[in-house]
């Protein structure tokens, strides 16, 4: 039986990165360029969420990360010879399809959306079906890019408004609760947008992905995981909601909400990723550069290797790519 070409080793290439590679990298960056020049209003509009609003800081971190689970795979990324997908040019034409129906609905989330699985979809379709897959984490890791968590603030206020409310009578404080506003003998608090825990939550379920896929490998324990910082931060808000009520019970309602800025941005959900992760590192079950699936056994999988027969060269995938991106900005302007 012939070796399989797509992991054949590259027996002459240069030092440095592999030849191999440098044309397919080269037409990954023009499609790239392409694709972002086409969605600039949603590229800029996410980029000022993550610069400026700081529930969503922690995506500036994004891109780092996927940079950091690619050089993992440097090693074995230098022995597969990359080979476009044809069909990958449906997923990029759909992509852009979902990006202009946001825009023109007004939708940033949908258009961010958009934007970001286009730039997905094209690398997918650059470089083929076998190395996605080998970087299947760090390209779906790329759908963080998205800001997302506006919408859940008002059931996070009402679950932090019970909470703190239940905690609050439990510990012999009179309190009366409507919506989000809770009466107490100290003066009426509101749980606003800010103290709702979205910023907290949204990037501990970042955090939480990426564990899971790089230190588990039972699904059981990644689910397990994931829950755990999901409910943990939202108890944990609901309990510094209570602690900052309770506290101006005692000093007054705006010495403890200046407390409270500073235990909730510095100390105390600092303690509860410390706890987390302190709780889930004795059952990691493998090291970070362990992720994900191997090349032999991606090669061993007979629907992988029906695909074969879909290649196209990546330059001439990418200049398809190019030409979806022209169509898109065209309809765009009419």
């Amino acid at each position: 039986m012939p070796p399989d070409s797509s992991v054949l080793p590259v027996l002459a290439a240069p030092k440095g990165f592999p030849k191999a590679w440098r044309g397919t990298l080269a037409a990954v960056a023009a499609a790239a360029i392409a694709l972002i020049a086409v969605t600039a209003q949603s590229w800029g509009a996410m980029l000022h969420q993550w610069w400026n609003i700081d529930t969503y800081n922690h995506l500036l971190l994004v891109p780092f990360i996927i940079a950091w689970l690619v050089a993992l795979k440097e090693e074995e990324l230098a022995v597969i010879t990359p080979q476009g997908f044809w069909p990958g040019l449906v997923l990029v034409a759909v992509s852009l399809g979902v990006w202009a129906a946001g825009e023109a609905a007004g939708i940033n989330l949908l258009a961010q959306a958009g934007a970001v699985a286009a730039l997905q979809a094209a690398v997918f379709t650059i470089i083929g079906i076998r190395i996605s897959l080998l970087l299947a984490l760090p390209m779906a890791f790329a759908a963080f890019l998205v800001p997302f968590g506006d919408e859940i603030i008002p059931f996070l206020q009402h679950v932090t408004a019970k909470i703190a409310t239940a905690l609050t009578q439990a510990s012999g404080v009179p309190a009366r609760i409507d919506g989000i506003f809770i009466q107490t003998p100290a003066g009426l608090f509101v749980v606003a947008e800010a103290c709702s825990g979205v910023k907290f939550l949204v990037a501990m379920v970042t955090l939480a992905v990426l564990v899971c896929f790089t230190r588990f490998k039972r699904w059981s324990r990644r689910a397990a995981f994931l829950a755990a910082c999901i409910v943990v931060p939202i108890l944990a808000n609901g309990l510094r909601a209570w602690a900052t009520i309770y506290v101006a019970q005692y000093i007054g309602a705006e010495r403890a909400t200046g407390f409270d800025h500073i235990v909730y941005g510095w100390i105390f959900f600092a303690i509860i990723v410390a706890v987390l992760l302190g709780g889930a590192w004795r059952f990691f079950e493998r090291d970070p550069e362990d992720y994900g699936w191997r090349p032999a056994q991606i090669a061993s999988w007979a629907w992988v290797a029906s695909t074969d027969r879909y290649h196209i060269a990546p330059g001439l995938a990418a200049l398809a790519i190019i030409a979806l991106a022209a169509i898109a900005a065209s309809a765009a302007l009419l």
